[in-house]
């Protein structure tokens, strides 16, 4: 069993706060997290209730709420798809401001939209947020079969832990199918399963791609604020992650666009129908994907002093990845290369960033100079460092 590394966050967290949430997509393993904090905190004596709020005998339970959490006002109570009873959310409030205990709740969502516009309204200063991501590669294992599997399956864990390729390939096409037809009617998103099915196909197209809406409003015959409206929703649903261009004060045409990358590599696959990694390798967009899968593990694996964008001139001179951490700045170039070259564009583009050091993050095990700014390195060793 792989233990999720926010788990300890977690229960550090109910120490500070008297509420915990975590966010994430569905079927990403939050239930299971839950399951395990309660068997930790039951370990220790200490009572616990869970609610799954999707199940009609536990909605009817929290029916009255107000006496159910007097009842229970000294039991840790984790409620399960909260955003299916929003109004639950004053009630906690006014439990917690009775008499304020840290780790009275710990709530889990599948939309970050719906739990961060209620907490930000009724628990402000009782609340902290952790998101939950699928399985990194410190979770799964860093040797090399590992990091290939986690990179063609993705990091959902029924999707990483499938017997075999063509099971991880027929779990994700389940879990898209449902999402689309089941779940997104469930967050109250009124929008046909077929539209976003259809937009959904064409940011795979786009991943990692500098982002048009314009362009392709006009593809799919819809205008430009119900792409991004579209767009909103696979944010707020954890499956696609925003890259914001990094500004700087030059004599240069910058571009200002997002790039969005499909979080999950699993999920970008399916889209592509690549089921194995012969098929990946000769994928036309394998860089794209290898670009996208990096960036993630990099990002999930950032403090909270890091900030992360993309840089790109308007006459193509880029890096795929910028960390600032205070005035510091460090330039990341992804390639899926055994022999990768240090591009002039980098360079000029680490000059334009003033950045202090330069990697090139590549498939390969050596670490090795490209010039006296630049290393080529494993995606491995870059997170050691």
């Amino acid at each position: 069993m792989i233990k999720r590394k926010i788990t300890d966050y977690i229960l550090n967290s109910m120490e500070i706060f008297p509420v915990v949430s975590i966010l994430g997509s569905r079927q990403v393993g939050k239930t299971t997290l839950a399951k395990d904090i309660k068997k930790i905190l039951e370990n220790k004596n200490k009572d616990t209730i869970y609610l799954d709020l999707e199940l009609p005998s536990d909605l009817n339970i929290i029916n009255n709420a107000e006496l159910f959490f007097e009842n229970n006002k000294e039991k840790t109570i984790i409620i399960d798809e909260i955003q299916v009873k929003p109004e639950l959310y004053p009630i906690i409030r006014a439990h917690i401001d009775k008499k304020r205990r840290n780790g009275a709740f710990i709530l889990l969502g599948s939309s970050s939209s719906t739990l961060k516009k209620n907490t930000s309204e009724s628990l402000a200063g009782r609340i902290i947020q952790h998101i939950l991501n699928p399985f990194d590669f410190l979770e799964t294992g860093d040797d090399k079969e590992k990091i290939n599997r986690l990179w063609l399956r993705g990091g959902y864990p029924e999707s990483f832990l499938a017997k075999n390729d063509s099971n991880s390939f027929l779990w994700r096409s389940a879990f898209l199918k449902t999402f689309f037809e089941r779940d997104i009617p469930q967050f109250g998103i009124n929008i046909p399963s077929q539209k976003l099915k259809q937009f959904w196909q064409m940011i795979s197209h786009y991943h990692g791609q500098v982002w048009n809406a314009s362009q392709i409003a006009r593809s799919l015959g819809l205008s430009a604020p119900t792409i991004r409206n579209y767009m909103e929703i696979f944010e707020e649903t954890f499956l696609v992650r925003r890259l914001s261009p990094y500004y700087v004060n030059l004599k240069k045409r910058i571009t200002k666009s997002p790039k969005f990358f499909i979080i999950d590599s699993g999920m970008f696959h399916l889209t592509h129908n690549i089921e194995d990694l012969n098929s990946l390798l000769g994928f036309p967009m394998a860089g794209a994907s290898w670009e996208g899968f990096v960036i993630e593990q990099i990002i999930r694996n950032l403090d909270n002093k890091t900030e992360y964008y993309y840089y790109r001139t308007q006459t193509g001179n880029e890096v795929d990845l910028v960390l600032k951490e205070n005035d510091s700045i460090t330039a990341i170039e992804v390639k899926l290369s055994m022999t990768p070259k240090l591009s002039k564009g980098l360079k000029i583009s680490m000059d334009d960033l003033n950045a202090e050091k330069g990697f090139i993050i590549y498939p390969g095990e050596k670490r090795y100079s490209l010039s006296d700014k630049v290393e080529a390195i494993s995606l491995k060793e870059f997170i050691d460092l």
